[in-house]
């Protein structure tokens, strides 16, 4: 046992790591933050601070007088919501059939996977724009919706391949011998350790479509329809030149949903875990 102890040098390492990893993802944060409460003064200034030192509303008044926000913002929720529910909803079934049933099928499933996030937008844009065209779905939230469930299936399908072959197959045989039927073995017995999965797919794949840009951008073009992410650029002048305070206000508040979803739901995630733990 002591040759898998870590070492004192190895384990300083480890916190030293874990700690720069953690400085690397919330300085920019803390920036944006700092940044979106200066005044124009400040935000002009040769010896820029951490803190403002006359912290204002103006930039938040600003960003929502010019740009709006808020329509931007339910538009991003709404498909982000439809496409995370309807992605999960057929992955989940699709999961488990490739986690206890391996054979050809669910190779070649597990290789589309594999090799459909391998292409890049751009390589996808054209045909994906005349097929929606066809369809008269450019410019409506139902194509995007479209594009997003399509994009994010294969991502939400490895995730949840991993956490249905993570649940033990002799929980539902057991239940099985005690004389449950197939579906209130996967009602009673499955899913509940299935759970803290599907929740983490739902979560990443809400994210990944909330923060999504380049789709929106060329497949929205009324603004009463564009997305968040897409509003944001407007802050641009013509020359690129950014109006700073309003775009970091308006960048503060199109973050502060997945941190709040992720805030509530990471919770559940760990006490699924530990319930599924418990009862495995």
């Amino acid at each position: 046992m002591s040759g898998l102890r870590t070492s004192g040098p190895a384990r300083a390492g480890q916190y030293l790591a874990l700690v720069a990893y953690l400085a690397f993802l919330a300085l920019p944060f803390l920036w944006l933050v700092s940044t979106a409460f200066k005044p124009a003064r400040e935000l002009g200034s040769l010896h820029p601070t951490w803190i403002p030192e006359d912290a204002t509303l103006a930039n938040f008044r600003q960003a929502f007088d010019e740009q709006p926000l808020l329509q931007a913002a339910a538009n991003s929720l709404i498909a982000a919501l439809c496409a995370v529910l309807v992605a999960v909803a057929i992955a989940t079934p699709m999961a488990y059939v490739m986690a206890r049933h391996r054979g050809r099928l669910s190779a070649a499933a597990t290789g589309w996977v594999v090799v459909s996030q391998a292409f890049p937008f751009v390589l996808v844009i054209i045909p994906l724009f005349l097929i929606l065209k066809n369809l008269h779905l450019i410019n409506t939230l139902s194509g995007l919706i479209l594009v997003y469930v399509v994009w994010s299936l294969p991502f939400a399908l490895w995730m949840l391949t991993g956490y249905v072959r993570a649940v033990p197959a002799e929980l539902e045989e057991a239940a099985a011998v005690d004389g449950a039927g197939r579906l209130r073995t996967l009602v009673s017995v499955t899913a509940p350790l299935l759970a803290p999965g599907i929740v983490a797919t739902a979560l990443f794949a809400f994210i990944t479509a909330w923060n999504e840009f380049f789709f929106a951008l060329v497949l929205l073009k009324t603004p009463e329809k564009q997305t968040l992410p897409v509003v944001l650029t407007h802050f641009l002048g013509a020359e690129g030149v950014a109006d700073l305070g309003p775009l970091a206000a308006a960048a503060f508040l199109a973050t502060l949903p997945s941190l709040v979803v992720f805030a509530v739901i990471q919770k559940r995630i760990t006490g699924g875990m530990m319930a599924g733990a418990v009862k495995s």
